[in-house]
């Protein structure tokens, strides 16, 4: 059996290197990972979220090595996360990602990518343009998630978005929807952060206090569960409360607002990796790459980690 170097987590988190090699199935294709990105996600589920146990691991950027379909094979590459069915009633709407058969890389009943390989269906593959290089590329989960409010949520582009939360879905989420309305405040309480989020006249904050409330969109990805209460003081009536943070809400909070002001709140949770592939080649100035805190090599996964729950981090990347 080919063995390969692994980020296993089995109630704690160990490099190897003789974790079996996955084996590639009709449709699917094997990636050599190049690099790999460390999510809050994979945090969650060191503290046993999904109780996930195997290769952790869904943020990469690589290059097919095997496929039964030849012209995958040299592809440099990045791949949607969710293996689905292909034959629920989801499936048939082009909704994979919500698929209830569904397997998800390195989240759920499929080892991910934080190894020397990992395996895809072809459909979930993307190639990759030469335009974008590799840094920029593995960042494309991340922002494909902050692209889903768009698809959720056409915007003219004379609304008043606010984003609470400094984190990097926070700075990427300010970012996406810079690119289609010009009145976007972000709040966080990190000014190093804040300070890099500065791109298409972004204006930032560290407090609410000065906030003017009646905003068209706020966005909640603060992490925090007390975050939508913020976003209820800051919706106008009538607007639109993204939640972006999975966290559970510990204790009582009012809703009431919701009601009152008869604010429609949206769940927001994967895009699709071809938009944020677009809005990268769209806006080649997105400074997506400021968000890289730090590279180490796999071997030195458990330091990574370490630094990757440091405030101070905003992204830590594998190479493999």
């Amino acid at each position: 059996m080919e063995q390969m170097s692994a980020a296993v987590f089995d109630g704690k988190l160990r490099y190897g290197t003789d974790y079996p090699a996955p084996v590639t199935k009709p449709g699917w294709a094997r990636i050599r990972v190049k690099q790999a990105g460390i999510c809050k996600t994979d945090m969650e589920l060191m503290k046993g979220y999904k109780g996930f146990t195997g290769v952790l691991g869904h943020e990469f950027v690589g290059v097919v090595d095997r496929c039964d379909d030849a012209k995958w094979i040299g592809k440099r590459v990045i791949g949607e996360i969710n293996a689905a069915c292909g034959e629920c009633e989801f499936c048939k709407k082009d909704l994979g990602r919500h698929c209830p058969n569904r397997a998800t890389l390195g989240i759920f009943q499929l080892d991910g990518c934080m190894a020397t390989y990992c395996i895809l269906p072809t459909v979930n593959l993307i190639a990759v343009p030469e335009s974008i290089p590799d840094d920029r590329a593995v960042l494309t989960e991340p922002l494909a998630a902050a692209c889903e409010i768009l698809e959720q949520q056409p915007l003219c582009g004379n609304e008043r978005v606010i984003i609470l939360g400094d984190g990097r879905l926070g700075i990427l989420c300010a970012w996406a929807l810079s690119t289609v309305v010009s009145n976007v405040t972000l709040i966080g309480h990190h000014p190093e952060k804040l300070a890099l989020a500065a791109w298409r006249g972004i204006e930032t904050a560290k407090t609410t206090d000065r906030i003017e409330a009646g905003a068209d969109m706020v966005v909640e990805a603060t992490g925090s569960g007390q975050g939508i209460a913020t976003a209820m003081s800051l919706c106008r009536p009538r607007g639109t409360i993204v939640l972006k943070s999975t966290v559970a809400v510990p204790g009582d909070i009012n809703l009431s607002p919701i009601v009152i002001n008869e604010l429609t709140v949206l769940g927001s949770r994967c895009g699709r990796f071809q938009d944020a592939i677009s809005m990268m080649q769209s806006f080649p100035d997105m400074p997506l790459e400021r968000l890289i805190t730090d590279r180490y090599p796999l071997s030195h996964v458990v330091e990574a980690f370490d630094r990757a729950a440091q405030k101070v981090a905003i992204k830590v990347l594998l190479l493999v």
